[in-house]
């Protein structure tokens, strides 16, 4: 109560003092129509049916987070999973990794690599380059292909201002950030330099990251969960379990990270030509969870565990053509990917440090289309993948430094993947209160794996071979009945073809089982209903509610099964029940989702949102908990703009995920929780501010104060604590 009463004071301190300042911009504005583009082109939000959020550059750059895992936070649309602090597995309506597809600027990230647990790849895109984010709710398949199930994280990264006169204009933007429950040191720099018809965008981010600390202020009815009591440090080269001295400090999370973005864009005679080259990469960044993990003898489980640097390169080109006959605007993306990751584990008092290493490179074609005939709008296209995957794997002695063979995670013959679709999506305005919007996608799939050495592995077959096919669908229909409703209806199926980690990938899970390839996965499939109705007052006030219902078929689930008549085998120096990946499951989840927006006053507003999910498998003799369902979450906020300052007071919170609700078989992670047996995750509430003043139109200064009450809390199924309290400095020039 103390907590709760001490927020609602500090919102009201807040909200008297700044309803007096007379100066405000942005928010002095009415709750107007919102431009999205969830069908790939700019369509008013009031015409598209599916649930979609959008954040503006203006709201990243407020929020001003850490990595692009803490901006998905602290939005309050989605729920953050984390293993280590080098990352972040976004959950969207009870789906997570593999399952939500990302994109950035039309180029799709989800690679043949993406696995079903949890997914780490979202900081590979730099948050302080992106313009806007927006988030697609629940099956996309018609626009987006495979993947889309949970829904859709589109980011669109900044480019160059064209000048619209006959001088080069410039822009700079800079800023130094330091945070310290991360210890994180953030230096970024973005130039752009354009004339009439040629620009060019140059931005670099570097931060580093040391051990995050996380809260002091534990939970009375789990005093000890989630202190940080030990770690391993190799003395005169043994391996030693030495006690930590600050239990509240999380050791072995600090990293490194280096992002470079690099954009030209060439306008003339109505063509547009966009050259677009990003690199990610890191330092060495350890799987916290895992170096927590203790055997029954309460020993270290591993002495070492990381991920190595983190690369990912893309290299996109996108055009633009004139209008013709067949269409109005288009856009068409060729684009190349490079990624590299790597797994490295040594279990503990072992002088075998394993190095698994993954490389994928990804050919993507995406020609999109739009055209508008009378009241019928038109968006049709064609989308044309290609995935090869390269698995090397070797043991190394940390004593003498000999190397020695070691299983791949992947087929070491290499695998590709191949997709080819066309989609076709027709929205008309039956009249002016009544819309209709119909569309389609056919997807053909290939994959190919090959297993060279089988002596660590003999399976009965060299050779992994499938082919798919998907025809699916959505409709929708809105009703308008004035300029202050909105109801709308909608019905859609959603489609995830199995990959190359699905399918060809053998893999140690964390409950003590081995993960062996199964090459006759078939696509997991969803149909989806969903209901929204939004009302404004004078749009100066909306809220909106949005309730779903998922038939989700042939889920991917892992079962206990026979090898050459063993149920158990070694793996790692570790003994590990047999199991595969099936997809015989059928489950379901429903929902709803309600947000509100307010103007109080001049430049002051108030939002507010929560999220509601529940989802079984279907079994019998009774429902069992499907796994990667969030307990209830939300944010409300308080917000303020004026002409040189702003300010925030929001919270974030999540309701407890019970043990009855915990799946003991999947990716729940409860050896993670409180209750590491049954699994158990308590509710928790932050109470944060933040706000920034411009001294001048050049200079502004950012301060943030999260976690006033230093409350140790973890997200659900998260091996990592989240932050302590942290003091946020920023300091930006913009000239």
């Amino acid at each position: 109560m103390k907590f709760i009463y001490l927020f609602l004071c500090l919102s009201c301190c807040v909200s008297v003092g700044l309803a007096q300042s007379k100066n405000s911009e942005d928010t002095t504005k009415e709750l107007d129509e919102i431009m999205v583009t969830a069908t790939k082109f700019q369509e008013n939000k009031r015409y598209i049916a599916q649930q979609v959020q959008s954040f503006n550059k203006k709201t990243i750059e407020r929020y001003n987070q850490q990595t692009t895992a803490e901006l998905l936070m602290h939005t309050g649309a989605v729920n953050v999973q984390k293993s280590q602090l080098g990352g972040g597995s976004p959950i969207i309506r009870g789906f997570e990794a593999n399952k939500v597809l990302i994109t950035v600027d039309g180029v799709r990230l989800n690679n043949a690599v993406f696995r079903g647990g949890h997914l780490q790849n979202a900081i590979t895109i730099d948050n302080n380059t992106v313009e806007k984010l927006e988030i697609l709710f629940g099956p996309s398949s018609v626009i987006y292909g495979s993947d889309a199930l949970g829904g859709v994280l589109n980011f669109t990264t900044k480019s160059p201002q064209l000048s619209t006169n006959d001088r080069v204009l410039t822009k700079t933007n800079a800023f130094v950030r330091y945070s310290s429950a991360y210890n994180e040191k953030t230096s970024h720099a973005d130039v752009s330099i354009a004339g009439k018809k040629f620009g060019s965008l140059s931005s670099v981010t570097v931060s580093d990251f040391g051990d995050l600390t996380q809260g002091s202020n534990y939970n009375d009815q789990y005093p000890d969960w989630g202190k940080r009591s030990f770690y391993v440090e190799r003395i005169n080269g043994t391996d030693s379990m030495i006690k930590n001295a600050n239990v509240n400090k999380q050791l072995q999370t600090g990293y490194e990270q280096y992002d470079f973005l690099q954009k030209f864009l060439y306008k003339t005679g109505g063509f547009s030509h966009t050259l677009n080259l990003q690199f990610s990469t890191s330092s060495d960044i350890y799987r916290f969870d895992r170096l927590t993990e203790t055997t029954a003898a309460g020993v270290p489980r591993s002495a070492e565990w990381y991920y190595g640097p983190q690369k990912r390169l893309m290299a996109a080109y996108q055009l633009s053509l004139p209008a013709t006959k067949i269409f109005d605007k288009s856009q068409i993306v060729v684009a190349y990917q490079d990624i590299e990751e790597s797994r490295n584990n040594r279990n503990f008092r072992s002088t075998k440090l394993n190095h698994r290493i993954e490389n994928v490179k990804i050919g993507t074609l995406n020609a999109d289309f739009f055209k508008r005939i009378k009241l019928l709008e038109l968006v049709y296209g064609t989308e044309i993948t290609y995935n090869k995957v390269n698995s090397t794997a070797f043991a190394q002695n940390i004593v003498t430094g000999v190397q020695s063979a070691l299983d791949t995670r992947y087929p070491d013959g290499g695998s590709n993947t191949q997709s080819y679709a066309v989609y076709i999506t027709a929205l008309y305005k039956i009249s002016r209160q009544l819309i209709g919007n119909i569309g389609f996608r056919f997807t053909q799939n290939r994959l190919y794996s090959k297993f060279n050495d089988k002596s660590f592995f003999p399976f009965p077959f060299s050779e992994i071979e499938q082919n798919s096919s998907r025809l699916n669908g959505n409709a929708s229909l809105i009703w308008l009945p004035n300029e202050c409703w909105k109801i709308s209806g909608m019905i859609a199926t959603g489609f995830r073809t199995p990959n190359v980690d699905d399918i060809s990938k053998v893999f140690e899970s964390n409950n003590n089982s081995i993960i062996l390839p199964n090459p006759n996965l078939k696509p997991e499939q969803t149909l989806n209903y969903e209901i929204g109705i939004t009302k404004n007052w004078d749009k100066k006030v909306e809220l909106s509610v949005t309730g779903w219902y998922t038939d989700f078929t042939n889920v991917l689930t892992t079962k206990f099964t026979h090898f050459n008549g063993q149920d158990s085998i070694t793996y790692n120096g570790n003994r590990a029940r047999v199991s595969t990946i099936n997809n015989g499951a059928k489950a379901f989840i429903y929902g709803f989702n309600t947000s509100l927006k307010a103007l109080l006053t001049k430049g002051l507003e108030l939002t507010t949102q929560y999220t509601y999910t529940y989802g079984r498998l279907k079994e019998s003799p009774k429902d069992y908990p499907l796994d990667h369902i969030t307990p209830a979450y939300g944010k409300t906020a308080l917000t303020y703009v004026a002409e040189k300052w702003n300010a925030e007071v929001f919270t974030l919170y999540n309701a407890a995920k019970k043990s009855k609700n915990y799946n003991l078989r999947g990716e729940d992670n409860q050896l993670y929780s409180a209750d590491p047996i049954n699994g158990f995750t308590p509710s928790w509430m932050t109470a944060n501010i933040r706000g920034s003043y411009s001294f001048t139109k050049t200079l502004k200064v950012q301060m943030a104060l999260e976690n006033i009450f230093d409350k140790f809390y973890r997200v659900f199924a998260s091996g990592l604590s989240a932050p302590g309290r942290n003091l946020s400095l920023t300091l930006r020039v913009s000239m």
